[in-house]
């Protein structure tokens, strides 16, 4: 019972909150707010910044829409800021309805409207540039919501938050929304230290409980041991690591069972009674539907409840444990899982996937929600030229979205991808196929998330998915307001193992860590408005140098406290018969000489490929063993004096690729020959398919190779088996010495010496491991402010730097050109303004060219340097490519990572493009997508635009290029729904993954 003073004090304190904004804002929303979303919104009244973390779905968005609320209501300005233009579409269409068009503005890469808004959305390019720009348009901004912040650790547009973090003026009030992270605390310090007071705020609470399962054949089997949501499971192992216990949650035991049986030599024998596949989760099934209530969880059927030895092998699970797609499918739609999105790392898996639910004739709609999705599709169509549709893939988009079923993904137009979007958020399609760009931010939720596998290729080699990756994902699963708990299911592979999958779903070990570095345009950005020295404290003060200057302690404790088990290691290997330090390192010697004999072994090998491959001349045919390339192809080009030669060449399935030494396991041998024209044309799929038929008749006809009958000798570099004569290598010597030294010492006799060995490698081990941990701390101090100076030293040496006198450095007339062009290629570009080497060009040509500095080819593509379509063209990118080559031996010298080399895949596409041809004829002859086209013709209008922008510029060049804009600004790069611009998701590269399994 209170008394009358402190009801007195809570009346006085509830009139006082219904006065204030958050009041107001709240009184507008049809739900109650989260503590965390009062919390957060609570910071930015009382004029503090606020960092909320929370999932996926968990309404953080909330307190972004107070920031606008407040700032409207105190008459200010508020910039939404968005990592990708899907997402800024959204909440500018979002702002609208609730603001009115007229208060609130988009400004993306290629789209400005309403621009001096009360309300401006825009990516978070778009904020840096005005920044540095100091533009008007940043007048009275009180606030800035950057959504999705956790985006400052992609490696590759991560430090443009940062930027915009630093450089905001003081006055500004932020409000940064991320996932959860685990090192929120540490973020929301820098973040205190750079913009002054900021609360953090943290949720792990999902609004709608996620249960998670491991599709196993037809049956959906829970991941954990009980009825545990993720929650719950998270829960405990953070109180368990409070214990000092930081066991793995307690996985499903049919699940472990069935992963040792399928492991080489793992036993298949059967179980008794009710310990068998099916037992657990079959009683726990029937208890809930007896008592009812609570969330639904999904078990094992009650067929098949017997003992039996081949239950496992080949029982009700079947062969192969696997599940087809469209089965999959059916199966979700069975258990009421659907919408679903599945996550596929691969384009051609997701279209793949569209096409096996057609063919095996799955339908997840009704004739009422047919006839709304053919209305949907037929508006969207009106926007499309009727000759373009076939190219598109338009029918069998439209044919997939009938049945109910769509692709995601960055190779979609992005017309195509909105349409999905609307039609999976209005319930219509219920089976979406996607990669995982579709986790970045787009408000697509599900009530099932399924994850087809847990590694995927990042550009190099297949890489397990981070706990990060994998909460990001399967976070899409429950809508919050419409199901009562969502569901993620992994499907089952036969190296599939179900702790790992706990440790995926239960962990909360993903720090943000910086990825923050210096550019060139940054860098000269920094010095022309603080000079040198104000500009490397600014660095200093970045998130990147705030870790690492944290961890020089952690890692300084580190080290001490290796070097004292070190010792201990060394007292664990003393042998009473000799030095066994010594022993040991007779033996670490011999390893490693027997590695290096092998190494060599290889780098011969991979030698005498190289040979082979420069020895080959145009017409050659050969039959390629292994990789992308594998089987037979003809020499287009040659490449013989290169040092690593890689000639073209035109696959069986007529495609151009390159050939390079990486791609064989020795030398190569022609085993026919075509006879080529003096000008091969490769540019079209016409062009192409002749000479494969070409190749096909020689073959047939048993045309011998160019050289067979000795006209052509191969001469000296003829390749052949390799020889390696023992007796004659000085590896072998070394080997053999060592071999006799390790017999020989007084050690080698110890009955205990592999014993002291097993402690002996554990020292080298850690010793390498503190050594490494040294090297880090002398390299951690300063490390941004160093990379600064070296990349200043690489803007001197070209001379977009110069030191007056007094030793005060700033920008060159070059340098000042340099500020307004942002890229990955910025250096080079301002290279190739300052040359001149653009002149020539007619917009369309000029078009063409500038792509080499945008377009980014596939690994097995790049380098490639195909005909260009004019001499001035040809005379522009030779400039380009001189001026890269010059550009990397200067940052090879100064130690900063090298630039991309210029890539032409697109010239031809977009100068086809600039002259008016259809889509069609434009990607005739290529791998391109039409949605990569369009992506990279947007990210080509915006280099046009920057270039244009450069007021130092020749003014024939700067009209050049707004014309050019204007011939690439048609068709489908302009058309969406919503009538924008729409995607710049980071590319990700295309690989085949297998199909799931076959329809049963």
């Amino acid at each position: 019972m209170s008394s009358p003073s402190e009801r007195y004090a809570a009346a006085k304190q509830r009139n006082a909150e219904a006065k204030t904004e958050l009041a107001v804002f709240a009184a507008s929303l049809d739900f109650q707010m989260d503590s965390f979303q009062v919390n957060g919104c609570k910071a930015l009244e009382d004029g503090r910044g606020v960092l909320v973390a929370a999932p996926t779905g968990a309404g953080k968005t909330i307190v972004g829409e107070f920031a606008v609320h407040l700032a409207l209501a105190r008459g200010q300005k508020a910039f939404y800021t968005t990592p990708i233009k899907a997402l800024s579409n959204q909440k500018y269409h979002d702002f609208i309805r609730r603001f009115g068009a007229d208060r609130v503005g988009l400004l993306t890469g290629d789209t400005a409207v309403n621009s001096e808004a009360d309300v401006v959305v825009m990516t978070t390019e778009v904020l840096r540039n005005m920044l540095y720009a100091g533009s008007s348009t940043l007048d009275h901004l009180g606030f800035v919501v950057m959504d999705e912040v956790h985006y400052l650790a992609d490696r590759f547009r991560g430090a443009v938050w940062e930027e915009v973090i630093i450089h905001l003026p003081e006055h500004v009030q932020m409000a940064c929304l991320s996932a959860t992270v685990s090192n929120a605390e540490e973020f929301g310090d820098w973040l205190d230290a750079v913009r002054g007071d900021t609360d953090v705020v943290v949720s792990e609470h999902r609004p709608v409980p996620l249960w998670q399962h491991v599709q196993v054949g037809t049956e959906l089997m829970d991941l954990f041991v009980d009825d545990s949501t993720v929650e719950h499971v998270v829960d405990r192992r953070r109180q368990a690591r409070k214990r000092g216990n930081d066991d793995a949650p307690a996985v499903n035991p049919e699940l472990l069972y069935l992963a040792r049986a399928q492991a080489p030599g793992g036993h298949r024998g059967g179980r008794g009674g009710g310990r068998g596949p099916g037992g657990r989760s079959r009683d726990r099934m029937a208890r809930r539907e007896r008592g009812g209530g609570g969330p639904r969880s999904y078990g094992h059927s009650s067929r098949g409840a017997g003992s039996g030895g081949d239950r496992v092998q080949g029982g009700r699970f079947g062969h192969s444990h696997r599940i087809s797609r469209p089965h999959m499918i059916r199966r979700l739609q069975s258990e009421g899982l659907l919408p679903a999105i599945t996550f596929i790392f691969s384009r051609v898996g997701c279209d793949d996937a569209v096409k096996q639910c057609l063919a095996a004739d799955l339908w997840l709609t009704t004739e009422s929600e047919r006839q709304t999705i053919r209305a949907v599709v037929a508006e969207a169509a009106s926007a499309l030229d009727a000759s373009d549709l076939d190219v598109l893939g338009f029918y069998e988009w439209r044919d997939g979205l009938l049945h109910g079923v769509a692709a995601h993904h960055a190779g979609l137009l992005p017309l195509f991808k909105e349409v999905v979007e609307q039609l999976f958020a209005q319930g219509l399609v219920k089976a979406v196929f996607a990669t995982e760009t579709l986790a970045l931010g787009i408000n697509m939720p599900a009530r099932s998330v399924v994850l087809e596998r847990l590694d995927k290729f990042n550009g190099e080699s297949r890489v397990d998915i981070t706990p990060g990756e994998y909460t990001q994902l399967t976070g899409r699963a429950g809508r919050r307001g419409i199901d009562v708990e969502g569901h993620a299911v992994v499907l089952w592979r036969p190296e599939l193992d179900p702790n790992t999958v706990a440790g995926l779903a239960s962990k909360r070990t993903y720090p943000l860590i910086s990825s923050f570095r210096p550019t060139y345009n940054m860098s000269v950005n920094l010095i022309a408005r603080f000079g040198a020295q104000r500009s490397r404290t600014i660095l200093e003060s970045s998130f990147a140098q705030f870790q690492a200057d944290r961890s020089v302690v952690g890692l300084a404790k580190k080290v001490r406290s290796q070097e004292e088990t070190l010792a201990g290691y060394e007292q664990a290997m003393t042998c009473h018969l000799g030095d066994f330090t010594e022993y040991a390192t007779l033996r670490r010697e011999l390893k490693e000489a027997e590695k290096s004999a092998e190494m060599t072994r290889t780098h011969a090998r991979r030698a005498q490929a190289a040979d082979s491959l420069a020895d080959l001349r145009p017409g050659d045919v050969v039959d390629v063993p292994t990789g992308r390339n594998r089987g037979y192809a003809v020499v287009i080009a040659a490449d013989p004096k290169a040092e690593s030669p890689r000639p073209v060449i035109v696959t069986f399935d007529s495609n151009l690729r390159r050939l390079g030494a990486q791609d064989l396991d020795g030398p190569l041998e022609p085993v026919s020959f075509v006879k080529l024209p003096n000008k091969v044309r490769t540019e079209t799929t016409k062009d192409r398919k002749s000479i494969t038929a070409w190749m096909h008749q020689a073959i047939q006809d048993r045309k011998p190779a160019r050289g067979a009958s000795g006209d052509h000798a191969r001469g000296a570099r003829q390749a052949g088996p390799i020889q390696f004569v023992r007796s004659e290598s000085g590896s072998e010597a070394r080997i053999a010495q060592l071999r006799k030294a390790l017999r020989e010492h007084p050690c080698h006799g110890c009955n205990d010496r592999e014993n002291h060995a097993r402690w002996a490698e554990r020292w080298n081990r850690l010793r390498k491991d503190t050594d490494g941990l040294l090297r880090q701390l002398e390299n951690r101090t300063n490390a941004v402010a160093v990379t600064f100076d070296r990349i200043c030293g690489v803007l001197y040496s070209l001379d977009y730097l110069q030191v007056d006198d007094d030793g005060t450095m700033h920008p060159t007339a070059a340098g000042e050109q340099l500020r307004h062009i942002y890229g990955d290629r910025d250096l080079l570009l301002a290279m190739t303004l300052r040359e001149g080497l653009l002149k020539d060009l007619d917009p369309a040509a000029l078009a063409a060219t500038v792509t080499a500095l945008v377009y980014q080819a596939k690994r097995e593509d790049a380098g490639i340097r195909p005909s260009l379509p004019t001499p001035a063209m040809d005379r522009a990118v030779d400039g380009m490519i001189r001026h890269w080559s010059h550009l990397t031996d200067l940052e090879e010298q100064h130690r900063v990572k090298s630039t991309a080399e210029p890539e032409l895949g697109l010239v031809a596409p977009m100068y086809r493009w600039a002259r008016g041809s259809s889509l069609h004829v434009t990607l005739d002859g290529t791998e391109l997508a039409a949605g990569d086209f369009v992506r990279w013709a947007k990210q080509v209008i915006d280099l046009l635009d920057q270039i244009a922008s450069v007021t130092s510029l020749d003014p024939d060049v700067r009209a050049g290029c707004q014309r050019a804009v204007k011939l690439i600004h048609r068709g489908v790069v302009v058309q969406s729904v919503q009538e924008q611009p729409q995607d710049t998701e980071p590319d990700e590269q295309d690989f085949q993954i297998p199909p799931v399994g076959t329809e049963n």
